[in-house]
């Protein structure tokens, strides 16, 4: 089957209708200021992004090898904000796609995925040390699975949601501690869900948007106690939609981008921000570049959100747009 052919279907999954919500209309809207940095040194989509605080890193995803192909490159990548430059860091072991990727104590995390430009979910963690230049292999996360959130917690990595075997969607929740090389179950998501955002803030965890078999434009928002293992629901995303990145900044979850497939194909040019101290949204100038399948880091008190494809499905970009926002009310 070609691949086009194949991620038109893992997109549309099974029989959908139409239950997003458009923004709402008592989000207030807040500043900020967007500007255009260096391009990522290829063009790209479903790529995974994280950050040391000072660098920011980006590996896997889809480049465009021909009219209707793409493949997974191994490239990983390095930006630098204050140089505003790129470099090229490793190669990833294999391809992967739709993968976690978190930094964690001098060491980044490539947490599952689709292997290669297939959509074949694997349970590989792979971990690469930033001072010996070597990778290595952690112990098998127990779901395997693609387009899913990851984030840190506590010293621990929490997988969280996806897509696994048979297009089906999981609130798996699986935590990963470096020290012990295990995995351990904690309370699943109450909503499974695939495409979604993940974010940590306040000592919990914020899990946002996605999309399901009946629904591309998902406005959840769950959110995590790891003290009690229970899961609370928060303000709905104003504006639904999956495909999505999420970053943190001074308190506050930053959401960006997004597609949809019904009632018709589009890109979401969003940035929304999420206080959860009182659980309310503000609108923020919108990116300059609508995407999906697209990375936020923050750094030095800016957010860069990087590459994601332009249309929905298939697409590519090397963008790379920096927000400054301004106050939270």
């Amino acid at each position: 089957m070609p691949l086009r052919t194949t991620v038109f279907s893992l997109l549309i999954g099974g029989a959908l209708c139409l239950t997003g919500f458009g923004a709402m209309a008592d989000v207030l809207q807040a500043g900020g200021e967007w500007t255009q940095r260096a391009p990522l040194p290829d063009a790209r989509t479903e790529v995974s992004v994280t950050t040391d605080g000072s660098r920011i890193f980006l590996a896997g995803g889809f480049v465009q090898s021909g009219e209707r192909r793409a493949d997974a490159p191994r490239a990983v990548y390095a930006y630098e904000p204050a140089a505003d430059t790129w470099s090229h860091l490793t190669d990833l072991p294999e391809g992967v796609n739709h993968a976690g990727l978190v930094y964690l104590d001098g060491r980044l995390y490539v947490v599952g995925g689709y292997r290669e430009n297939t959509f074949e979910p694997i349970d590989t963690l792979r971990i690469f040390d930033l001072t010996t230049e070597q990778w290595s292999e952690g112990a098998s996360l127990p779901t395997a699975r693609g387009a899913h959130a990851t984030v840190v917690l506590d010293g621990r990595i929490h997988a969280i949601g996806g897509r696994t075997h048979g297009r089906a969607d999981v609130g798996a929740h699986e935590a990963y501690d470096p020290a012990t090389d295990a995995w351990t179950r904690l309370a699943p998501l109450p909503t499974p869900r695939n495409h979604l955002a993940g974010a940590v803030v306040d000592g919990s965890i914020v899990v946002l948007a996605g999309r399901d078999d009946d629904s591309f434009e998902m406005t959840v928002n769950e959110i995590y106690d790891p003290r009690a293992d229970q899961w609370r629901t928060g303000a709905p995303v104003p504006t639904g939609r999956s495909g999505v990145a999420a970053a943190v900044l001074d308190g506050h979850v930053y959401l960006f981008g997004g597609e949809t497939f019904v009632p018709q194909r589009r890109t979401f040019d969003e940035a929304e921000r999420y206080d959860p101290r009182t659980d309310s949204w503000e609108a923020l100038p919108a990116m300059p570049t609508a995407r999906h399948g697209l990375g936020a880091a923050a750094v030095d008190g800016a957010i860069h959100v990087i590459s994601g494809g332009p249309e929905a499905g298939f697409a590519f970009s090397d963008r790379n747009e920096r927000l400054m926002p301004g106050e939270a009310r």
